[in-house]
This record gives structure tokens, C-alpha cells and sequence, in this order.
């Protein structure tokens, strides 16, 4: 299935584990692996806290230190950061899922990583059953 992620800045964190929830739970799948996919060379997908907004604030913080929007980049579009934003950060995420719910920590939260927005983009999500299913 393919859910709609729409971004509203040119770098952002939003919070997905809702909509990746209920699409699990709607699917009524059971138990297995819940795979996550961003099709887009200038986004990605991660887990991290998601009690604090604080965090997603830092991680963004630190990827602009580390890969400025200005620089000697020779990609013609301008968007040369995001391309390695997307590269150091990941496409996908795997995640357990245990009687029909996702199997996260306290204080985890699935983020789709904006980094050339905004934008409406495409998360895929595929669930793999447990094996002998």
C-alpha cells in the first residue's frame, strides 16, 4: 500500500506512526515485519523519539551543520543537500510487528525526513508475514 505524506517546509521531520498504525491495523495483519520504502532521492524515513519535538529540531539541526544548503555543489538543480541528507539518513525502516501492532519503544516514532520540500510524497508499506504464513 502507498500512504500520501504532504510536507509543509523545505526540511522536516513529520511524524507518521499514526497513519503507519492505523494502516496496519486496518490490514489486519497479524504478525511479521511492517517495511517501509521512500521511492524519493531527496527524502527519507527514520525512528527515533518522538515524545520530545525538541528531537526532530536537533536532528535537523545537526544535518544542516553537516551538509549546508550552500556549498560548492555541482549538481545543476540545487538540491545537492538533500540528495545527501536522503543518503546518510535512509530509504527504509523495518519494523516488528506483534499481534497486529507495531512493535516500538516508549519513546520511539516513525519520521518521514523532508529535505527538498515541500512537497506531497510517497511512503510505501509493505507487510511480510512470519514465516510459514
Amino acid at each position: 500500500m502507498i500512504l500520501e505524506v504532504k510536507t509543509g517546509s523545505k526540511t522536516e521531520l513529520v511524524d507518521i506512526t499514526g497513519a503507519v498504525r492505523k494502516a496496519v491495523r486496518d490490514s489486519g495483519f497479524r504478525d511479521g515485519l511492517c517495511f517501509l520504502y521512500v521511492p524519493h532521492t531527496t527524502a527519507a524515513v527514520t525512528i527515533n523519539e518522538s515524545a520530545d519535538p525538541a528531537v526532530s529540531s536537533d536532528i535537523l539541526m545537526i544535518l544542516n551543520k553537516i551538509v549546508p544548503w550552500r556549498d560548492d555543489y555541482r549538481h545543476g538543480e540545487g538540491n545537492s543537500p538533500a540528495h545527501v541528507k536522503s543518503t546518510l539518513v535512509g530509504a527504509s525502516e523495518l519494523i516488528a510487528v506483534d499481534g497486529g501492532e507495531l512493535v516500538l519503544g516508549t519513546w520511539q516514532g516513525i519520521f518521514f525526513c523532508e529535505f527538498d520540500g515541500p512537497r506531497r510524497r510517497k511512503l510505501h508499506l509493505r507487510l511480510l508475514p512470519q514465516g510459514g504464513e
